[in-house]
């Protein structure tokens, strides 16, 4: 079934809409549609009454109820700056049915609460001035038209019980949403920060050794008709300082290599604080060989997923120990528990400790939380770096292919 365009185009929500922001934040833009179960209350008051549906309030309804849905979809749709006119429209519609159609009191009260959900930047005193001024017109309305004096007093107090809970929520969302930018900019300033620091590094490492190694290559040019062992001997000290170099170059990419443990803490709290979960953990090791280092990462961030998800925990800890030529990991926290099957999470995680030649155990009694041990024994590594070493050097001892 086509939609025509002018349809289409007029239920496009606006980018500073409450569905786009919905959107943004992931959530389906049909969320906010569960409030409508609050308009029952349409159908339902003629039941309070003497029991029959009137025709005129059938045909009431049939005008009124598409009116109002109309409404409320332009109230999530419409950009902030003009939405709040429908969340009026709302309210301004069932002072106009009041006379004949008590069940368009609900329309009034959905008014009084979308004003407050559309309109963001909409100052909390101002919010209540101006749900204060639309009662004291429904009061004058109800009066006018002879409305019993519980009416008066009962949808004043819902609007103003039901606009606080509201608000409260609003109020959390704006929290949540303004948590979660600082993470990114956090994440974003711990970046460049990381990105300045290996510029500086490789800048003052190679800057000094690439200058000495040009002015030796320059000088041993001159040398090599005047003085040929002059030159052969400024060529071998310039082969030197370039070993020398790459040898500094091969520490400092070992050293930005090592910093994955220590940025992979600094994201799981930003991640578990963000749910709710405290997270304390102590030094990272060093001098961990890089393939450790990334494996174990790369498993504290499937851990910390999955407390976030799964484990309706408080607090979590994590803990680095290395003792007789192995390293340790554990991650506890004092959730749910009962994990009795492992899932895709802690399979991957068997099988990237198993690939570095360690063991996982966990410890998960239902209601105690789970404790997460992770071994990686480090001796074969060790015993491999005089063999790295030897590797390293080779280049040197290869000799040259004549032209």
């Amino acid at each position: 079934m086509m939609i025509p365009v002018w349809l289409r185009r007029h239920f496009t929500p606006a980018p500073d809409s409450s569905v786009a922001a919905a959107i943004r934040r992931g959530k389906s833009p049909w969320t906010d549609g569960v409030h409508l179960l609050w308009s029952l209350w349409v159908f339902l008051t003629p039941l309070m009454g003497d029991g029959h549906y009137t025709r005129l309030w059938a045909g009431l309804t049939v005008v009124s109820y598409p009116t109002f849905l109309w409404l409320y979809a332009k109230t999530l749709l419409a950009s902030r700056r003009t939405a709040w006119h429908y969340a009026i429209g709302m309210a301004a519609l069932s002072l106009l049915l009041l006379r004949w159609y008590p069940s368009g009191l609900s329309y009034f009260v959905f008014g009084c609460v979308m004003l407050r959900i559309t309109s963001h930047r909409l100052a909390l005193g101002k919010y209540f001035l101006l749900l204060l001024a639309m009662n004291l017109v429904y009061v004058g309305v109800a009066t006018w038209l002879g409305y019993p004096r519980e009416l008066w007093l009962w949808v004043p107090a819902m609007t103003l019980v039901i606009g606080i809970i509201v608000n409260v929520e609003h109020v959390s969302q704006e929290k949540d949403a303004a948590l979660a930018l600082s993470q990114e900019e956090v994440r974003k300033l711990a970046a460049t920060a990381e990105r300045e620091r290996i510029g500086r590094d490789l800048h003052d490492l190679l800057g000094h050794t690439l200058s000495l190694i040009t002015l030796k290559l320059e000088l041993s040019r001159k040398l090599f008709e005047r003085d040929p062992a002059a030159s052969k001997r400024e060529l071998t000290e310039a082969e030197t300082v370039a070993r020398e170099a790459l040898a500094q170059v091969r520490s400092a990419v070992t050293g930005i290599r090592a910093t994955d443990l220590a940025a992979e803490l600094a994201s799981a709290k930003l991640m578990l604080e963000s749910a709710g979960v405290q997270l304390d953990y102590g030094p990272t090791p060093a001098g961990l060989p890089p393939d450790v280092e990334r494996g174990l990462a790369l498993v504290l961030r499937e851990a910390v997923t999955n407390i976030c998800r799964h484990a309706e925990a408080a607090q979590a800890q994590v803990e680095f120990t290395r003792e007789d030529k192995a390293v340790q990991l554990r991650i506890s926290d004092d959730g749910c528990g009962g994990v009795t099957v492992d899932g895709n999470g802690l399979s991957g995680m068997r099988d990237r400790v198993r690939d570095l030649g360690g063991s996982v155990s966990v410890d998960s009694p239902r209601g105690e939380g789970t404790r997460l041990l992770v071994r990686v024994p480090l001796a074969w590594r060790e015993a491999l770096l005089p063999l790295r070493a030897v590797d390293a050097a080779e280049p040197a001892a290869t000799p040259r292919v004549q032209a």
